[in-house]
């Protein structure tokens, strides 16, 4: 392992069947990347379900278990009661992925709403952060959100943030973090570096959403965790900052996020 800071991906999902065939593989090369920590959030039941056997096997993977907007139609008043029982497990350490996706609409958006809010609300119901899933719904997003997380001291993350600053800074201002991923990397992205430069260092983190988001140069390949170091690389270079230090800032920034290094076990003691 490299002798540098240690990386979390906070974003990435191994449990999809892009990963079936050589997760131990993919795992070791995270390993030898300097990757400590690795989220691993569901998009539906049964992919929640998948994400906290992984997390139950390995001490560097955690899971947040949710249903994503695409899945929204799926959404039922039992679906709330599985992602209870599932989220008794300590290694899950938040609710997601969730939230509203107007790019693709694969479910109604008065369905992505309903089981925004209500996953929102088991979110606060359990103490725990939120991932957030956001796509052309910045406005209802935020709608939703900023209210919520009033009364949340670590309301969560919005994942693979590509909104404007004013959006970022607005989010950071209510306290969640923002994930950075590939797209940062890509040559064309220069308008998303400067978005990027002007977010608060302290609420970063870095993610893949593995098998997504691949970074240059492996844009166009399957996507996994150990690019993370590519996206931390490039961040480095945002900030102009040394990558030993960026890489202590963005694991501080994730074990801020998701407490893992003190144990979920814990959060029900007063």
């Amino acid at each position: 392992m490299t002798a540098d800071a240690p990386l979390a991906d906070t974003h990435c999902h191994l449990c999809l069947h892009e990963f079936q065939a050589d997760l131990a593989e993919v795992l070791e090369r995270a390993r030898r990347a300097g990757v400590e920590r690795i989220l691993v959030p569901g998009i539906d039941l049964e992919t929640s379900r998948r994400a906290v056997a992984l997390a139950e096997s390995s001490d560097r993977i955690y899971a947040a278990v949710g249903v994503h907007p695409h899945h929204a139609h799926t959404y039922a008043p039992e679906t709330r009661g599985e992602l209870r029982r599932l989220a008794s497990s300590p290694r899950v350490v938040a609710i997601g992925e969730i939230g509203l996706d107007y790019y693709r609409d694969r479910s109604p958006r008065p369905d992505q709403r309903r089981a925004f809010a209500d996953q929102l609300d088991l979110a606060a119901e359990l103490a725990l952060p939120v991932v957030v899933h956001n796509r052309e719904a910045t406005d209802d997003v935020l709608e939703m959100l900023l209210p919520w997380a009033e009364r949340r001291d670590n309301p969560g993350v919005l994942h693979a943030f590509s909104s404007d600053l004013a959006t970022g800074e607005a989010a950071a201002r209510a306290g969640f973090f923002l994930g950075i991923a590939g797209p940062i990397t890509f040559p064309n992205a220069g308008q998303r570096r400067i978005i990027t430069r002007g977010l608060p260092p302290e609420r970063l983190v870095l993610e893949t959403d593995a098998p997504y988001l691949s970074p240059h140069p492996e844009r166009g390949r399957r996507n996994e965790p150990a690019r993370v170091a590519i996206i931390a690389e490039a961040l480095s270079g945002i900030w102009q900052r040394e990558l030993a230090q960026t890489r202590r800032t963005t694991w501080e920034n994730a074990a801020a996020l998701f407490h893992w290094d003190h144990g979920a076990d814990n959060r029900n003691l007063l």
